[in-house]
C-alpha cells in the first residue's frame, strides 16, 4: 500500500495511491481519520490497513495529476537519524575526496539531519550560495519506524518498520568538511526531499534487496543496490534502539550508494536549476529541482 500526504482543500491531507498510479483516494472516504501520518503510522492497525486496501480497489479517487504531493512525513517530530558511508564504494569515494585511505569500519556512521519541513516531491531545495559552493546529493532508502522500539534484536527488529519511502540526504560538502563533523552540512533548511510515498513494510521482500539510482539533469550518477549495505537494516535498528528509544514517525535513511558529486574528477556539485531524479525499485520516483 502506498500512503500519501497532500494538498487538498488548504490542507494536508492522508490518502491511499492506487497501484496504478492513477488516483489518489483520501482516507476521509473510506471513514479512516488521522490527523497527520505519524499519528497513522501509530494508531492504524492491521484490521484497518487490510480493509484500505480492500475498500480504495472499489471507491472512486481523484486524480493523480489534480493532486499536489506533500513529503508523507512533512515534519518529522525528531530529527532524521542518518547513517554514514554504508555502501563500500561510497566509502571508497568519500575517503578520496579527503584525502584518506579507506579502512572498513568495524561501527556504523550515526548523525542526525535536522529536517524543519521535508521537501515535497516536486519542490525545490535550498542552493543556500551564499554560504556553501558544494552541495551535494545522496539518494537513500528511508526506513519508517511503525512502534516504539526500544532494545529490541537483530531478529525483532523487521517488527518495528512500518515502511519504506526515497530520500536524499542533501549535503555541503565545504561545510560538512570544515565543522569535522555533520550536522551543520547536512542540515540546512530545505535539505530533505522525501516521498513520493510511505510503501507499507509487507509491499517488499525482508531483507529490501532494491536497486537504486539518481540522476542530475537526465545523467546517471549513482546506481547501486542495497543489498551492498555495510550494516544492514536489523543490525541498525537494534543497535541504535539499544540506547535511543525509537518512535513511531521516525525516519532512518540508510546511506547512499557511490556516485555522488563530490566523487567525480573534478567533483560535480549541484547548481540552481539542476533537476535531481531519485529512483528506489519498488518505491518509485522522486525528483526536485534545486533552487
Amino acid at each position: 500500500m502506498r500512503l500519501v500526504t497532500f494538498q487538498g482543500a488548504g490542507e494536508a491531507r492522508l490518502g491511499v495511491c492506487r497501484k496504478d498510479g492513477t488516483a489518489v483516494i483520501p482516507l476521509e472516504t473510506l471513514l479512516i481519520d488521522y490527523p497527520d501520518m505519524t499519528a497513522l503510522i501509530a494508531g492504524m492497525t492491521e484490521e484497518e490497513r487490510l480493509r484500505i486496501e480492500r475498500e480504495a480497489v472499489a471507491t472512486e479517487g481523484i486524480p493523480m495529476d489534480q493532486v499536489k504531493l506533500l513529503a508523507p512525513i512533512p515534519h518529522p517530530h525528531h530529527d532524521v537519524l542518518c547513517v554514514g558511508q554504508n555502501y563500500v564504494a561510497h566509502a571508497k569515494e568519500s575517503a578520496q575526496f579527503k584525502g584518506i585511505e579507506y579502512k572498513k569500519p568495524d561501527y556504523p556512521v550515526y548523525f542526525s539531519k535536522r529536517v524543519n519541513e521535508a521537501v515535497a516531491p516536486g519542490g525545490v531545495i535550498g542552493l543556500h550560495s551564499d554560504i556553501t559552493s558544494q552541495m551535494d546529493y545522496e539518494v537513500e532508502l528511508a526506513v519508517v519506524i511503525g512502534k516504539r522500539c526500544s532494545h529490541v534484536s537483530r531478529e525483532e527488529a523487521f517488527d518495528y518498520v512500518f515502511g519504506y519511502s526515497i530520500g536524499n540526504d542533501m549535503s555541503a560538502r565545504d561545510i560538512q568538511n570544515r565543522h569535522k563533523q555533520y550536522s551543520f552540512g547536512k542540515g540546512l533548511d530545505d535539505n530533505f526531499p522525501m516521498g513520493p510515498w510511505i510503501v507499507t513494510r509487507d509491499e517488499l521482500p525482508e531483507p529490501p534487496h532494491l536497486r537504486i539510482q539518481s540522476w542530475v539533469n537526465g545523467e546517471l550518477r549513482q546506481d547501486g543496490n542495497t543489498n551492498d549495505f555495510i550494516f544492514d537494516i536489523p543490525e541498525l535498528i537494534s543497535q541504535l534502539s539499544q540506547g535511543i528509544t525509537l518512535e513511531p514517525g521516525d525516519i532512518l535513511i540508510t546511506g547512499t550508494p557511490s556516485g555522488v558529486g563530490m566523487g567525480f574528477h573534478p567533483p560535480k556539485f549541484l547548481k540552481a536549476g539542476d533537476e535531481i531524479t531519485c529512483r528506489i525499485e519498488g518505491i518509485g520516483t522522486l525528483t526536485n529541482t534545486v533552487g
